[in-house]
């Protein structure tokens, strides 16, 4: 097509009737919207990501539990996903051990509520303002062929008192309507489209985080049971195995998730999943399972 003269875009999109002006703008408005989100969800997810690959490492490092609660609150408010649901988890965990004889099941469903609580607030962080990429790639297709039949009706009303239409005539309000469907379609795709990658990355994070929880349930609970063997051999001397987030607690009761016994051994452990007693079905915690690596060796 011809874009000199009366038939530039510019041209068209200058001389178009109000109401599609309008529609073009608004569809402008939409497309830099999308394209706001689009950049800050990016950024948020590849953070969210890389904060989950440096937590996992840490942990499964064999890093003495309090210490690692410790660095987490001196995050403060900077804590992100896998370091809030460990946090929350085990400051409530703690919380019920020290607060007098509890039952085990009582103990252990009481943290990973918590951790639940947690977990759900984060994928409401990494969920937010997806729904509107998800509106603005269904609504601007419609947006923009509104603005298209009104722009063709508005042209046929102008060629109807005329008596000799000409292809000039007619051109240039045909076209000055097809723009605003190009519009629409301009703002749609890029929002359909990361919207369905966005999805699948929340989704993603979410199967890791439950598989943690999963994992850090399984720890704390195999660890509440040997405490509370270590409580009655010892004629319950509670002051000698009182655990204190703040303070610290008994190095030999929390020292490692898994034990001081199983430390040196882990890696050996996690490769046999059949028989081993740490394993944790899952998606995200079979990626041990299937590496070559032990998770001591870091991602």
């Amino acid at each position: 097509m011809d874009t000199s003269g009366s038939l530039s875009i510019t041209h068209l999109i200058f001389n178009a009737s109000p109401l599609v002006q309008f529609v073009m703008l608004f569809l402008l408005g939409l497309s830099i919207a999308s394209w706001t989100i689009i950049f800050s969800k990016s950024n948020s997810y590849k953070a969210a990501r890389a904060k989950a690959d440096e937590f996992e490492d840490k942990f499964w490092s064999g890093i003495d539990l309090n210490n690692l609660y410790q660095e987490c609150i001196k995050k403060g408010q900077d804590l992100i996903g896998l370091e809030v649901i460990y946090s929350s988890g085990f400051k409530e965990f703690v919380r019920l051990i020290n607060s007098g004889p509890a039952d085990q099941e009582v103990v252990m469903d009481g943290t990973y509520r918590q951790m639940k609580v947690s977990q759900s607030r984060e994928m409401e962080n990494l969920e937010s303002h997806l729904a509107t990429l998800a509106t603005i790639g269904s609504i601007s297709p419609y947006i923009g062929l509104f603005g298209t039949v009104w722009g063709i009706m508005h042209a046929f009303i102008a060629l109807a008192a005329v008596k000799n239409a000409t292809l000039s005539m007619v051109a240039p309000p045909i076209a000055e309507a097809l723009i605003a469907t190009a519009m629409g379609l301009f703002a749609a795709i890029p929002a359909v489209m990361f919207y369905n990658r966005f999805v699948s990355k929340v989704e993603a994070l979410e199967n890791r985080y439950i598989n943690f929880m999963d994992e850090f349930a399984t720890i704390l609970n195999r660890r509440l049971v040997r405490v509370r063997s270590e409580m009655n051999m010892k004629n319950n001397e509670v002051p000698q195995n009182s655990v204190q987030p703040s303070n610290g607690y008994s190095q030999k009761s929390f020292n490692h998730p898994l034990g001081e016994e199983h430390q040196n051994q882990y890696s050996r452990a996690r490769v046999n999943t059949q028989s081993s007693p740490y394993h944790t079905p899952g998606v995200e915690g079979d990626r041990y399972r299937n590496s070559s690596r032990s998770p001591l060796q870091g991602q």
